[in-house]
């Protein structure tokens, strides 16, 4: 017989500073602390539920595509600065983040991802390991790291982009933490040399994209790389006591592909959850942003 396992539906359940305000027509209004933006959104298929006439009523500022890769952002008011702070906090940790307006659309967080934040959290406020080890990969501007750090993990960030570590850092020292390891390097060449290494993990958060570069130009490619990368990554957890999230943001990947992914690299895995992120829009549509699978041993 088949196993079998329930996929869920998860939205973000304690953010203040964020709203999903509305979505449609490809674009999506979103409340970061005290800004209302206008961005573009490739899975908002269905018409908007607000009118035009409210969503220009109410934005600050839009951005406005050039290419598929970059854009202008359109200020109401030229004196609206380009950065400001935002705060997220749950029932065990709390961290800030500094925003700031990129040329490729992002603001520096992808809001669903507090879903996952909390299952670090509380999985590490659950170790009986004191200061348990957690290694994030593709960590970006590092909100898990963040989470990890602040509920006390002994955490390693790894990002292929100098830029975005720096970024990563300043949330560090926004957040009132410290110590957390930064590496710039591709994330496989980074995994082999830990195996090497015989280093051990409690927790290994992926957030991997469709395509990427590391820093010498090596080529990442998800559909390519990301088996290679699970059988890795999972020789790097701890047996007694470790959790692993995948999160995918890939229009052609759904959670039954992160399942085969995790199954096939861990057989006898544990309390394997998998399933959909999504924001819930204020307004009524539900917004999907990627699919995830998540297991521990405590």
């Amino acid at each position: 017989m088949t196993s079998t396992t329930n996929i869920q539906l998860l939205t973000p359940q304690y953010w203040k500073d964020y709203e999903l305000i509305d979505c449609g027509d490809f674009e999506k209004l979103e409340r970061f602390g005290d800004f209302i933006l206008i961005r573009p959104e490739p899975q908002a298929v269905w018409p908007k539920t607000l009118s035009e006439a409210e969503w220009t009523k109410t934005h600050h500022i839009r951005f406005k595509g050039r290419s598929a890769t970059s854009g202008d952002w359109l200020k109401k008011n030229p004196q609206t600065q380009d950065r400001w702070h935002i705060t997220y906090k749950n029932k065990d940790v709390a961290i800030k983040f500094r925003l700031a307006l990129t040329s490729f659309k992002h603001v520096g967080i992808f809001p669903e991802q507090a879903v996952n934040w909390d299952y670090i959290s509380e999985s590490v406020k659950s170790f009986k390991t004191p200061n348990p080890k957690v290694l994030n990969l593709f960590a970006y501007t590092g909100g898990a790291s963040l989470i990890a750090k602040a509920a006390g993990a002994d955490t390693t960030h790894v990002d292929s982009i100098k830029q975005v570590v720096t970024w990563a850092n300043e949330n560090q020292e926004l957040s009132g933490l410290d110590n957390i390891r930064w590496v710039v390097e591709d994330a496989l060449k980074f995994v082999k040399r830990e195996l090497k290494r015989g280093n051990r993990y409690h927790g290994i958060i992926l957030d991997p994209p469709a395509y990427g570069h590391g820093p010498k130009g090596e080529k990442w490619k998800l559909e390519d790389h990301i088996m290679e990368m699970m059988r890795d990554v999972v020789q790097l957890l701890d047996p007694e006591e470790h959790f692993l999230i995948l999160n995918t943001y890939s229009l052609g990947f759904s959670s039954v592909i992160v399942e085969n992914l995790i199954r096939t690299a861990l057989p006898h895995v544990e309390n394997l959850e998998i399933g959909e992120l999504y924001l819930q829009a204020t307004a009524g549509s539900k917004l999907p942003l990627g699919v995830f699978g998540k297991f521990r041993k405590i």
